[in-house]
């Protein structure tokens, strides 16, 4: 898989502010579940799939996650001196990733079932699509407040409103993040014109997940890891 495998990028510059106290001292990514940073579970996942780079953005308290991550295969970058969203994040980071398409990785949830990043690897066809989104319906949804993302037709592509969930892995073309013109923006501004186009496409997950958005999402991702056995 290693030559088929785009770089990845992993989205660790939020502030964590629904996190409170867990996040007064130390970045989101850091937070532990099951004995281990969410951080480290991400990249657990990345390793397993061999991609050719994988970057990590920082802005809160980057130094504890350099210091975390220093003598790993990790290429980190500093978004200063504003944070710049998910979709200026991913722009900032295009030349160090060197990659089109990307995937791309969100390390605040825990899956429980197959390799989500191979999941979106094995359903990619770049002749129809211009991003693969791994959904979860919300059935096997765990700690998240609030109802599904999209929906998906019988042609496999997304729409918004539905019972999937965005679960934070992706694979997308590149090339639409270069129209926009805000410095800081959210992918959701290039997914809604993938969208439009018939181009933004949908793969469920098999197994289970859960957010860990907030203090409660520790707990209930330790249940669903013992419940399933990972």
């Amino acid at each position: 898989m290693q030559n088929d495998t785009p770089a990845i990028m992993v989205f660790a510059a939020g502030f964590g502010t629904r996190m409170g106290h867990l996040t007064k001292a130390q970045p989101k990514p850091l937070i532990k579940v099951a004995g281990m940073p969410l951080i480290d579970r991400a990249l657990g996942l990345v390793s397993e799939v061999e991609p050719p780079r994988t970057v990590v953005n920082l802005h809160y308290l980057p130094d504890m996650l350099e210091t975390h991550l220093d003598g790993q295969s990790i290429i980190t970058v500093r978004e200063e001196p504003e944070i710049l969203e998910t979709g200026g994040g991913l722009r900032n980071a295009l030349p160090l990733l060197q990659s089109d398409p990307v995937l791309t990785l969100n390390p605040d949830v825990i899956w429980s079932g197959p390799n989500p990043l191979k999941v979106a690897l094995d359903a990619w066809d770049p002749d129809r699509m211009d991003a693969l989104l791994v959904c979860i319906p919300e059935t096997r949804v765990h700690g998240r407040e609030g109802g599904g993302d999209f929906h998906v037709d019988e042609g496999g592509r997304l729409h918004r409103g539905g019972n999937l969930v965005y679960g934070g892995v992706q694979i997308m073309k590149t090339a639409r993040l270069h129209n926009v013109q805000q410095k800081a923006f959210s992918l959701n501004v290039v997914w809604n014109e993938m969208a439009n186009d018939g181009r933004l496409h949908g793969v469920e997950y098999p197994g289970q997940w859960t957010d860990v958005g907030r203090p409660e999402g520790i707990d209930i991702a330790e249940q669903m890891l013992r419940n399933h056995n990972v």
